[in-house]
């Protein structure tokens, strides 16, 4: 197992800006992860790291019950990206490496 890597993210979306936290692993060869924040963790599916790229989904309850599609690409300790809900406009999504 790789050791963890730990994103604070902030998702700026239509009813205000969102702070959560990825934890990301390697394990037998695969990338995992949780997301947490707004009193729930949740597990990322689909998770591929390919280079810099970095894409995943994730579903949520709050503030709103919606299934997210991540794309990011990391830059050192920083990434940028978006996150797409439906059909819903996408949103930006900024954050930083915790170290």
């Amino acid at each position: 197992m790789s050791p963890k890597e730990i994103w604070v993210l902030t998702i700026s979306t239509p009813i205000g800006r969102i702070t959560a936290n990825i934890d990301l692993f390697e394990e037998d060869g695969r990338w995992r992860g949780t997301a947490s924040g707004t009193g729930e963790e949740v597990e990322l599916t689909d998770l591929v790291r390919d280079g810099n790229r970095l894409t995943w989904r994730q579903a949520v309850n709050r503030p709103l019950r919606l299934n997210l599609a991540f794309d990011v690409t990391v830059d050192g300790d920083v990434l940028a990206g978006t996150s797409k809900a439906g059909r819903l406009p996408p949103s930006k999504v900024a954050g930083r490496r915790r170290r």
